[in-house]
């Protein structure tokens, strides 16, 4: 149910909550008693598993500036019932667009247009949220997780460049947010993400299994398990990391 005056429930603003790892934070912190209001590009579905519904969810198109101007105005309203204060914002919304049939998308055939959707969605989308509700996050002393990729570290075989660049930009961002955020008592940090099994895989995906040392694919719930520690009070002392969780790929 959505938050009433009184509630002392922790808050939770978590984008891209309609699949994958983000279906999992939802359902993660939700279990654990947090209030979550989540950002898509798709309209409330009927058949979620948590029980907010549509007065916590927020349809807003991250690749459009005003949008995400507008989705800002409308999480702090709906924060006044609990003081104000947002104790965690979760940056997990992102595009990785391909070419035809699926094809990668290389630093020499990205249109230009694709690189500026990619950089505002993936990159420029996260600061904009952060720095909108910086007041709510300093009064709870909260904890920012902007989620980034292994694929910002090395050329992927699935992973277009633009969204390469864009997810090694924003682990870039992650330590500069932390140095600048940290007096305010806000904690930000990152996690990279490997090989995770959702329903949208790249064909061929379970070819790389050979390359983890764990010898499987990740769970989402694996994801959601590290986010939420991140969150806590234990990693309190957390600041301006980037944690990977990939079986152990990046060795």
């Amino acid at each position: 149910m959505s938050q009433t005056p009184g509630d002392d429930r922790k808050t939770l603003v978590l984008t891209g909550a309609s699949r994958g790892i983000g279906h999992a934070t939802v359902k993660r912190f939700s279990r654990e008693g947090w209030r979550v209001i989540t950002c898509s590009r798709q309209e409330f579905a009927d058949n979620c598993p948590w029980p907010a519904g549509p007065e916590d969810h927020i349809r807003v198109d991250l690749s459009d500036q005003e949008d995400v101007g507008y989705a800002i105005s409308e999480i702090r309203r709906r924060l006044e019932a609990n003081g104000s204060e947002l104790h965690a914002l979760v940056n997990n919304a992102a595009i990785s667009p391909k070419a035809e049939a699926g094809a990668r998308l290389d630093s020499i055939r990205t249109p230009m247009h694709v690189w500026r959707d990619v950089f505002q969605v993936n990159f420029f989308a996260p600061i904009m949220l952060a720095r909108g509700l910086f007041k709510e996050l300093a009064a709870a002393r909260g904890s920012i997780v902007n989620v980034t990729s292994i694929v910002g570290s090395r050329v992927h075989p699935f992973a277009g460049t633009a969204y390469a660049t864009s997810k090694a930009a924003l682990n870039s961002l992650t330590r500069e947010m932390a140095a600048d955020f940290g007096p305010a008592g806000i904690r930000v940090n990152a996690i990279a993400p490997g090989e995770i099994e959702t329903a949208i895989l790249s064909p061929g995906t379970e070819k790389m299994i050979d390359d983890i040392p764990l010898r499987r694919l990740g769970q989402t719930a694996e994801v959601a398990d590290v986010i939420y520690f991140l969150c806590s009070n234990q990693s309190s002392y957390v600041n301006g990391a980037e944690l990977h969780i990939n079986g152990g790929q990046h060795v």
